[in-house]
């Protein structure tokens, strides 16, 4: 479910980059330069029951931040999105966060106009990242009322299941979705861009553990180039579904196309 985009100047984002890197690799970026990053979030539907992973940026739209590797940042087009679907967000039993990042909690705390957008969920947030909170915060203290902790390995759906994968945050969380005897691992923030798949060692400036992120992201990628396993990568801008194929000189992340059999 598209929500918006973030510019992301690529040396302040994966600060271990190089100029020389991104002259060789112009392929990741935009003409102005920057990382697209998409944002929004991943309906899973079950019957006539939904859960959403993660509820995008919400209603806004802001300019660079020169004090963080941040670009210009939009939100907003999620509803639009989800009525495209047939779907109406009252219908929307739970929204399940990676993290509490807001580019991830938007339209969960944001009024719309006058309530939160997903009025009838709860909200599922891992035991660590809640523990790990800043109370203090506007969109953390409104989501609060409503947030359920989550245990690692818990099922959270029909066929949905949540693990800890902390480094980008201290309780970061992915989902497992399985069913048809395949797997789609929901991996957050764990990867921000397909560079990252070949070059797992490439932390971004905001994880909160470089050092545990980047080994988490060797496993991860590891796990997606095994058969029958999908990635979902909520930033990957227009390529979101995949897989991972190593050799033979190509980008490992190879885009499921847009139909067919995945």
């Amino acid at each position: 479910m598209p929500d918006g985009v973030v510019h992301l100047p690529p040396r302040g984002w994966l600060p271990d980059t190089t100029d020389d890197f991104w002259h060789a690799h112009p392929e990741y970026l935009d003409d102005s330069g920057h990382l697209v990053a998409s944002l929004g979030g991943l309906l899973v539907e079950h019957g006539d029951r939904a859960l959403l992973i993660d509820a995008g940026f919400g209603p806004e739209s802001l300019p660079p931040d020169p004090g963080t590797p941040r670009g210009a940042i939009r939100g907003g087009a999620l509803p639009a999105n989800l009525a495209a679907l047939g779907r109406s967000p009252a219908g929307i039993e739970a929204v399940a966060f990676t993290h509490l990042h807001p580019d991830h909690t938007g339209w969960a705390w944001h009024l719309a106009p006058d309530r939160p957008l997903f009025a009838h969920a709860e909200y599922l947030v891992a035991e660590p990242e809640w523990a790990a909170r800043d109370a203090t915060a506007r969109d953390i203290a409104a989501l609060a009322p409503r947030v359920r902790t989550v245990r690692d390995g818990q099922e959270i759906f029909p066929g949905v299941r949540i693990r800890i994968s902390a480094g980008h945050t201290a309780g970061h969380a992915e989902y497992v979705i399985s069913g048809g005897g395949q797997r789609l691992i929901a991996f957050g923030d764990a990867l921000h861009s397909p560079v990252q798949v070949d070059h797992p060692e490439f932390s971004a400036a905001v994880d909160h553990d470089p050092a545990r992120a980047a080994a988490h992201r060797a496993r991860l990628v590891a796990e997606l180039s095994e058969p029958d396993t999908i990635g979902f990568g909520i930033h990957f801008a227009d390529v979101v579904f995949g897989r991972v194929r190593r050799g033979g000189g190509a980008p490992a992340w190879q885009p499921l196309p847009p139909t067919g059999d995945h």
